[in-house]
């Protein structure tokens, strides 16, 4: 098998164009309004940009205040609402989420500070990959799958050097709306071998799409299919009332032998296998709290890893 067409190495997802929501189907804010809500966007870009460049210099504690806020900003200025569940351990990590849109990034900036691992095209794209550029990002071309044992690599040695790193182990987007929409091989276990190798925690996130308005969760962020970058942007900014969930769940901490394999399985399963948490404007009854993802076992169990392959 070709390359090209190996599916461990250019995962698909199920969904296509009717994963959408239809033109005019979903509520929406007035054409003024999303046009400030873009000009808003580019600016927010922009300083993005010159933060990106300015934060290597910055302590620890501002750099991570200052991309935080960053990101919430925003967010506020695209009209999304964010909400946090759970608390990341105060130590670098390695976090790995299910991956929707675009969006995702930002989602997972406002609860953590990390260097992103992403397509090689994504440094091709327009602002956003000036910013992903100046902000550390670590890209992996998947034409060339000799090069990714040196992906991990620089995960890696990210983790030694005390930062955490955030990685969508899918490998693609996918609606998050039906279940046989998922990627076919589910999350890919390279990565995980430098959480191992650093002895770093692996932090399972869950992220999630909803509109306020109808209540009802949404692919309205989703950026699937033959989707562009510029409708899924213009969707997103014409969206009313849209909330973003981050769910954050126990670390789980793997051991030396840990083999690769199990430890993505662990961490897929607490972000899949558990129904979502509803996102609601009103604060939950005492009496009923929410339910939180589930804690894991300190180390999976599995075999020792044997080595880096395209398998992986």
């Amino acid at each position: 098998m070709t390359t090209a067409t190996h599916p461990l190495w250019r995962p698909s997802s199920g969904c296509g164009p009717g994963c959408l929501p239809l033109p005019g189907r979903s509520p929406a804010v007035p054409l003024a309004r999303q046009l400030g809500r873009g000009v808003a966007l580019l600016g927010m870009l922009g300083l993005g940009i010159g933060l990106a460049a300015l934060l290597p210099v910055l302590p620890a504690r501002e750099r991570h205040a200052a991309t935080r806020g960053w990101a919430r900003a925003t967010a506020r200025a695209c009209g999304v609402r964010l909400t946090v569940r759970g608390r990341l351990p105060r130590r670098r990590a390695l976090l790995v989420a299910n991956h929707v849109s675009w969006w995702d990034i930002l989602a997972i900036l406002t609860v953590a500070p990390a260097r992103l691992v992403a397509k090689q095209e994504v440094g091709r794209w327009p602002l956003v990959g000036l910013l992903a550029r100046a902000a550390g990002t670590i890209f992996v071309d998947r034409a060339r799958p000799r090069e990714l044992p040196g992906a991990v690599g620089r995960v890696a040695a990210a983790l030694r050097a005390g930062r955490s790193v955030a990685v969508f182990p899918e490998g693609t987007t996918w609606c998050g709306e039906r279940t046989d929409c998922r990627p076919a091989t589910g999350f890919r276990p390279a990565m995980f071998q430098a959480a191992i190798d650093t002895g770093a925690p692996v932090v399972p996130l869950r992220i999630g799409y909803r509109c306020a308005a109808t209540g009802t969760s949404t692919s309205v962020a989703a950026f699937v299919g033959d989707d562009t970058l510029l409708r899924s942007v213009r969707r997103l900014l014409a969206a009313r009332q849209l909330q973003v969930s981050v769910e954050i769940g126990a670390p789980l901490h793997p051991g030396a032998d840990t083999d690769r394999r199990a430890l993505a399985r662990v961490a897929e399963s607490v972000v899949h296998l558990v129904p979502s948490v509803a996102v609601s404007s009103r604060p939950a009854a005492p009496s009923a709290p929410p339910p939180q993802l589930p804690t894991q076992p300190r180390s999976p169990v599995g075999p020792p890893g044997r080595g880096l392959s395209l398998a992986a």
